[in-house]
């Protein structure tokens, strides 16, 4: 059974949220403020934490970072509804996925669901996936590692592997990441080409992409 942490500090709302939460099978606990959140989230016995932007004491945005300091535990962020900026810079400082307040319940569940089957290992098989490889980057789908020339790529689990919406417009943001990571740059688009009219592409460096 996963146990999930909430920060948050309407009080109230965790209630709800856990009653919930339990209904569907989780265990959980709450916490209401950053400091502590901070605390309970690097204690290993989560799998996953609802994080909310507005917090007294450091908020979320600071317990955010300082978790993907050492941790990759998956986050899902609780915003404004609005507010792009605290979405835009959640995902860019490492959260998992966000949700705007007010939330419906089930589809506070809904994506916890969906972070933890991405997070999580697939199931053995009779033969390990096979690792993939296009120039110098290497995917092994077995370990969830990448590597660009030897070296490691710590991509984030939405980075490494969400299925996105047609019309999901944070789609640009995850892309520029990764080809940061990649060491692209945004005019050459070494390993990640645009297709325009129809989304990205990755590709062997030097290929060209249909315009």
């Amino acid at each position: 059974m996963d146990r999930i942490l909430v920060v948050d500090d309407d009080i109230e709302l965790c209630g709800l949220v856990q009653e919930y939460l339990t209904s569907e099978g989780f265990t959980s606990e709450a916490v209401h403020d950053g400091e502590q959140g901070l605390q309970r989230g690097l204690s290993g016995e989560y799998a996953l934490i609802v994080l909310d932007v507005m917090l007294p004491g450091i908020n979320g945005f600071e317990v955010l970072r300082r978790l993907r300091s050492v941790s990759k535990i998956p986050v899902l962020l609780l915003t404004a509804r609005g507010e792009d900026v605290d979405r835009i810079v959640g995902l860019e400082i490492g959260a998992d996925d966000y949700l705007p307040k007010p939330f419906n319940p089930r589809e506070l569940v809904a994506r916890i669901r969906a972070i933890l089957r991405r997070s999580k290992p697939g199931k053995t098989v009779d033969a390990a996936p096979e690792i993939l490889s296009v120039g110098d980057v290497e995917l092994d789908p077995a370990t969830r590692n990448v590597y660009r020339a030897g070296q490691p790529v710590d991509l984030t689990s939405v980075e490494f592997n969400r299925k996105f919406m047609p019309f999901d417009r944070s789609i640009d943001m995850h892309v520029s990441k990764v080809r940061r990571k990649l060491g692209d740059s945004e005019e050459s688009g070494d390993h990640i080409k645009t297709i325009r009219g129809v989304g990205y592409m990755f590709a062997r460096p030097g290929a060209k992409a249909r315009k």
